[in-house]
C-alpha cells in the first residue's frame, strides 16, 4: 500500500515559496517515495497539468476516465521547458490557473495562484533518498481561509486522495518507461 503521509520532519521543515502565502489558515503537507532517479522523476513532475500531460492515475482509476481526459503514460518534450512566469491551467475552474513562482530545474516548482480572495502556495519538492530513490514532498498552503474547519476537512481529504492517486500513477509511469528502456530492438 502506497503512503503519502509526511514525516514529521517534512511538516516543520521551511521548504522554498512558504512565503508565497506568509501566514496560511491551513497548511497540508503530503510526501512519498518512488524507486527512481530524481533525473527519471522531474520530467513526469514539469509536465504535470491541466491542457498539459494531466495528473496522473493509476490505469485501474483511469479507465473511468474519458479517453480524451486521460493523463500522458510518456514523458513530452514540448511540455519540459517550464519557466518562471509560466500560468499552468488547474482543476479548480475553468479560470483557473497556476503560475510558476520558483523554478529549480530537476528539484523543485512553486506555484502561486489566487482563487477568490484566497491566495494559495503548492510546492513540489524532489529530494534523493539513496541510490535511485526519490522523494517528492508536495506543500499547499491557503490563506486566508473563511471556513478553516472545511478546508482542513474536506479539501485534506480531497488532497489526500488526489496526491494518492498520484502517487500510484507515477510510479506506474516510471515502471513502465523503465521497462521500455530496458526492452532491446531490433534493428533490420
Amino acid at each position: 500500500m502506497i503512503s503519502v503521509k509526511a514525516t514529521p520532519a517534512e511538516h516543520g521543515a521551511p521548504l522554498d515559496g512558504d512565503d508565497i502565502v506568509a501566514h496560511p489558515d491551513v497548511t497540508m503537507n503530503r510526501a512519498f517515495t518512488v524507486d527512481a532517479a530524481m533525473s527519471d522523476v522531474w520530467p513526469w513532475i514539469a509536465q504535470l497539468g491541466k491542457q498539459r500531460a494531466g495528473w496522473y492515475f493509476p490505469r485501474s482509476v483511469e479507465r473511468f476516465v474519458p479517453k480524451k481526459r486521460r493523463a500522458l503514460r510518456t514523458v513530452d518534450a514540448r511540455y519540459q521547458d517550464l519557466e518562471l512566469g509560466d500560468v499552468i491551467p488547474d482543476y479548480g475552474g475553468a479560470e483557473a490557473t497556476f503560475e510558476v513562482a520558483l523554478i529549480e530545474p530537476g528539484q523543485l516548482i512553486v506555484y502561486r495562484s489566487v482563487r477568490g480572495r484566497t491566495s494559495v502556495g503548492w510546492a513540489i519538492k524532489l529530494t534523493a533518498v539513496g541510490v535511485g530513490r526519490t522523494r517528492l514532498h508536495f506543500r499547499l498552503k491557503l490563506g486566508p481561509v473563511k471556513r478553516k474547519r472545511m478546508a482542513e476537512i474536506g479539501g485534506g481529504f480531497f488532497d489526500y486522495v488526489t496526491i494518492l492517486g498520484l502517487a500510484a500513477g507515477l510510479q506506474e509511469r516510471l515502471r513502465d518507461s523503465g521497462r521500455e528502456r530496458a526492452t532491446p530492438t531490433l534493428e533490420a
